[in-house]
């Protein structure tokens, strides 16, 4: 029998959309309310199952995101979120609410980018089969996700890293990050993500108010369930 108050959140978005704070924000929300809540984030890094995830971000197998081919860095991925599921929040998900800073969304946005458009139909039934069906991770419930225009997003990268170049092959590569902002749209629109709009004129919009939409979100998926 289903569990209906057992739910996986996932908060998506392209790099500097503000995940992580916004999965906090609604982590520490849920907590107030009483509900039984547990924040993950992905990739792992503290856990030895990211290990080929950090080699490939690294640039250890090349120097741009595609020269790892779609299918090979969704492994890298897939196994980490594996391995978290079944040593980590397994318990607390048959428990409550999980709430996701990324999830296997992030792999349907990254690696649909290094595809060509046709293509990805294919590698989205491919993608959600493999981790949902055959590795037996649960599908979300709801996912959010944190719209931001790229140039918006890369001034916030280089104000976190003060300037200095430790920003990923993911996020060094512009013309890779704009493919992955289409890919990431598309899904949005062909899977039912829900879609929060975080910049305005140039600008984000301030936390508390993108934290205040996602909770809007999220209170139609929990109804009953708290």
């Amino acid at each position: 029998m289903k569990n209906e108050r057992r739910k996986l959140i996932v908060i998506e978005g392209l790099d500097g959309s503000g995940k992580a704070t916004q999965a906090q924000l609604l982590h520490k929300a849920l907590r107030e309310r009483g509900v039984c809540a547990r924040k993950v984030s992905f990739p792992d890094y503290d856990s030895p199952s990211s290990a080929l995830v950090k080699m490939y971000l690294a640039g250890e197998f090349g120097s741009r995101p595609d020269d790892v081919n779609a299918y090979a860095a969704s492994s890298f991925y897939a196994v980490d979120r594996f391995a978290s599921f079944k040593k980590d929040w397994e318990k607390a998900w048959n428990e409550g609410v999980i709430v996701a800073d990324r999830y296997t969304t992030s792999n349907a946005v990254h690696q649909c980018s290094k595809l060509a458009r046709d293509e990805w139909g294919a590698y989205l039934n491919w993608l959600f089969d493999f981790e949902y069906r055959l590795l037996g991770i649960p599908a979300p419930d709801l996912v959010v996700y944190l719209r931001v225009d790229p140039e918006v997003s890369q001034r916030l990268l280089k104000e976190r890293y003060n300037g200095q170049d430790k920003r990923d092959i993911h996020e060094k590569d512009a013309e890779y990050l704009a493919h992955c902002r289409e890919a990431a749209d598309h899904c949005a629109e062909k899977l039912g993500w829900k879609t929060v709009n975080c910049s305005e004129n140039g600008s984000m919009r301030t936390v508390e108010d993108i934290a205040g939409e996602i909770s809007g979100l999220v209170r139609e998926v929990l109804n009953g369930t708290d």
